[in-house]
């Protein structure tokens, strides 16, 4: 059944990543690398960023890091800075917390405007997913006009499941994801608490007169879909528009979701997996009024960072997306065919625990990983 048993991608590293490990990447390995096979380069372009976790680039090329520390890098000529960039807010690092994604506004040469999302210790009493935007000065080297647009409640000292990509929609409306903060059994399936949802604002932080639950009595009106577990790779459908997730399901059950609104995506009332003692928590995969996935993973992926390909340079890739597993360090390629999942292969294998996966500007694709191979590029053989 799949069109793409004839690209064979052999990837060979001197050291393997430990996939179920959550210690910082080891530090000392060569700049600039390069791995070679039949079709394709793969080339280290930096590995000084200790879990890098978002990136996005300016119009000039130059990227933008997160560093789940609660650093923000700029990657320029080749090189990163000598030092973060200043003015990133206060970031509650601990566990899966940290700084995490990052995403300029479609219009950004005209507004300038940066968006990240991090993990909040606003209010005290632990923290909870906020999403920012500001600005970068003159010589980019610090953040102002920073702005709150979303913080969501309470605070809690778990460390566990914050989400969080960030993606615009073609009408710029601004979209991005917070798990359920470890409390499944509160907060996902209630639309009057934060966590466990997907929320759309406008790009200045107001709530769209059409979101689903405007209006409702006690509804957080900033909710665009709920049931959610933890969101860590999102994108748009590069031909139809939809808003397409993925998110970790427990011991099993990762899923790929097309986002819409007001949908009910079960968690944790439905779930392909189970809990991570082995016990179950449920004993159904489907009820009426909940959605299905497009796909779903068991065993477990830990999927994390999602682009869709719409490269020329990678014509048996174009229409389809790439997915990264923390857990068995591979990228995972998700064939699509008119809307649908209808396959997938592990490609790049051995790549370490994969946090990100873009498609650059160049059309290239980057894969951002917690060990000492960095932030890798790749791209054709013979560009």
């Amino acid at each position: 059944m799949y069109k793409y048993l004839s690209i064979f991608i052999a990837v060979i590293f001197l050291t393997a990543c430990n996939a179920t490990s959550e210690n910082e990447p080891e530090a000392g390995a060569d700049q600039n690398q390069e791995v070679e096979n039949p079709e394709l380069a793969m080339e280290t372009i930096t590995n000084e960023i200790d879990v890098p976790w978002g990136m996005d680039w300016l119009p000039d090329g130059d990227m933008l890091i997160t560093a789940r520390s609660g650093d923000l890098w700029l990657y320029s000529d080749g090189s990163l800075a000598d030092e973060p960039v200043v003015g990133v807010p206060d970031v509650w690092a601990r566990s899966q917390g940290g700084l995490l994604d990052v995403n300029l506004h479609p219009d950004y040469e005209d507004n300038g405007w940066i968006y990240m999302t991090y993990s909040s210790p606003e209010g005290g009493g632990g923290a909870n997913t906020a999403l920012m935007r500001a600005k970068l000065n003159d010589d980019r080297t610090e953040l102002v006009d920073r702005e709150i647009l979303y913080k969501a409640e309470p605070n809690t000292e778990r460390g566990q499941h914050f989400g969080s990509r960030i993606v615009f929609d073609n009408e710029g409306y601004v979209y991005f994801g917070i798990g359920d903060r470890g409390n499944r059994d509160e907060n996902p399936q209630d639309i009057t608490r934060d966590a466990g949802k997907i929320y759309r604002l406008h790009d200045d932080g107001r709530i769209p007169d059409d979101n689903p639950f405007v209006g409702e009595s006690g509804a957080k009106e900033a909710i665009f879909a709920y049931g959610i577990r933890n969101p860590q790779g999102m994108d748009l459908h590069p031909e139809t528009g939809q808003l397409w997730e993925h998110e970790h399901g427990p011991r099993g059950g990762d899923e790929i979701n097309i986002i819409e609104a007001g949908n009910n995506y079960g968690w944790p009332e439905i779930s392909f997996g189970i809990n991570y003692d082995g016990t179950e928590f449920t004993d159904d995969t489907a009820k009426a009024g909940m959605e299905q996935p497009e796909w779903y993973w068991d065993p477990s992926i830990a999927p994390s960072g999602m682009t869709f390909v719409t490269s020329d340079k990678f014509p048996e890739w174009k229409g389809d997306i790439l997915v990264g597993s923390l857990k068995f360090g591979y990228v995972m390629h998700v064939d699509i065919e008119n809307g649908e999942v209808v396959g997938e292969e592990k490609i790049f294998e051995d790549i370490g625990r994969v946090r990100d996966v873009k498609q650059g500007p160049d059309g290239n694709i980057y894969v951002a990983t917690e060990t000492d191979k960095g932030i890798i590029r790749i791209s054709p053989e013979d560009e």
